[in-house]
């Protein structure tokens, strides 16, 4: 059964995206396969360091000042319920409701100083996940659309994969790139059918249920001879050429065992899936690691839990949030640790933006985007280190301020792409890739 969590502007979120995004526009594989062979590829593989992205989403607004800048010594009204342990690196402390993130620690960047100005929901899930403010003027690309844009892949990989839905379809598409470069959302429950061991599919290189390949075949044939009469008729063979190799790509996507094998959960020993946990949120990010090994450039996972916490912050933290994250995202970094994987990995676990340092009368926390933290790991980034620091309070950055746009540029730099690279919007506008982000040398290791 899924579990809905509604944030205070009565946005809804789902533990498993229901719709492809590709089929809700209406947009065919073929299309999109056009689209993507149209974009001009400018990474530079000889400077990337990582591949691929996992973007853990923490939707709402988490409270890091009560996780990974945990103000044990503040004043009465900010500090917060929870005492600080130990981790794996000497000086760096965290969260008590956070024990195997801080075994793990000697893996991980803590950023302390990651701050903005955009307190809403909406506008700053656009920011985070851009690397660009919002403006009315023109909408941006997520970062994972980006990388469909101007990363190849293998045929048979979907570039980008979404897990959920970030905010109502508001955010976590393609913008002024085109429909072509929205994520796959994924359907399907990796829990049900016999042993947990249900299906996960990808809505939009997988047949429909019942609908099989020798049926395809025939209806491939039907149509060659439809577009084989039709060229007589058209002055512009080569269009029609054009569109039959990417009918060919489109099979052959279909055809692909590549991601099928991907989302098969059950080839995993059950110790693994069990170190994830057995909830949509664990066996998703499993999922995700399998989709990397795949090739796929960049997959978002959804928390699905509610981080709004506008009360009962400290209850909800430490009976649900925090023990909830703390096991998936150290199963995940453990896990692509043990593989290789880390280092051509890039795991950035964020949300929009923070929550209030000053307690509110209903013990929770408010919208606060002054100062909050992020963790990020792999693909090059420095390991066991803090970047920056807030002020006694939490109140804002206190050393080496990072803004979204700095992040992003700094994870596209390490996937080989120039963070100043100029794109094209589709009536001819240069926009540069991220306007204001500045690479964060201290990241890098």
């Amino acid at each position: 059964m899924s579990m809905f969590w509604k944030d205070c502007e009565g946005m809804q979120r789902r533990e498993f995206i229901q719709i492809g995004t590709a089929g809700m526009l209406g947009l065919t594989l073929p299309q999109f396969l056009s689209l993507e062979a149209r974009a001009a590829t400018t990474s530079d593989k000889s400077t990337a360091k990582a591949k691929s992205v996992i973007l853990v989403w923490l939707g709402g607004g988490p409270a890091t000042i009560d996780m990974w800048d945990n103000k044990v010594e503040a004043p009465e009204g900010i500090r917060g319920e929870f005492k600080n342990i130990k981790t794996s690196v000497g000086g760096i402390e965290i969260s008590e409701h956070l024990p195997k993130m801080a075994a793990i620690a000697d893996k991980i960047s803590i950023v302390r100083s990651l701050n903005h100005t955009i307190p809403s929901h909406g506008p700053a899930t656009m920011f985070m996940t851009t690397g660009n403010k919002p403006t009315a003027a023109l909408t941006y690309p997520a970062l994972g659309s980006v990388c469909a844009k101007m990363l190849p892949v293998d045929i048979g990989v979907p570039p980008y994969v979404s897990f959920q839905e970030l905010r109502n379809g508001l955010s976590g598409n393609a913008g002024y790139l085109g429909a072509g470069y929205n994520p796959f959302g994924v359907e399907g429950n990796p829990n049900s059918g016999k042993n947990g061991n249900g299906s996960l599919r990808v809505r939009g290189i997988s047949l429909p249920t019942g609908f099989s390949l020798e049926e395809l075949d025939k209806r491939d044939k039907l149509l060659q001879r439809f577009d084989k009469g039709m060229k007589t008729l058209d002055q512009s063979g080569d269009l029609v050429d054009g569109l039959d190799s990417f009918h060919k790509q489109a099979l052959e996507i279909l055809r692909s065992d590549k991601t099928k094998d991907a989302f098969d959960l059950a080839k995993e020993k059950q110790a693994l899936r069990d170190d994830y946990g057995a909830t949509p949120f664990g066996q998703g990010a499993l999922a995700a690691r399998r989709l990397v090994e795949a090739g796929v450039r960049f997959v978002t996972v959804s928390s699905g839990m509610g981080w709004d916490t506008h009360s009962k912050t400290f209850d909800t933290h430490k009976t649900r949030n925090q023990p909830g994250l703390d096991q998936v995202l150290s199963a995940l970094i453990r896990d692509l640790d043990s593989r290789g994987l880390l280092d051509s990995t890039i795991v950035m676990c964020a949300g929009e933006f923070g929550r209030t340092p000053k307690i509110n009368k209903n013990a929770g926390r408010d919208h606060w985007a002054r100062s909050m933290a992020c963790v990020i790991a792999g693909g090059g980034f420095k390991r066991g280190y803090v970047h920056g620091s807030t002020d006694s309070s939490g109140m804002a950055p206190a050393t080496e301020p990072v803004t979204p746009d700095d992040l992003s540029a700094t994870i596209f730099q390490q996937l080989g792409i120039d963070p100043h690279h100029e794109m094209t919007t589709p009536t001819g506008r240069p926009v540069q890739l991220f306007r204001e982000g500045t690479v964060v040398q201290k990241l890098i290791g």
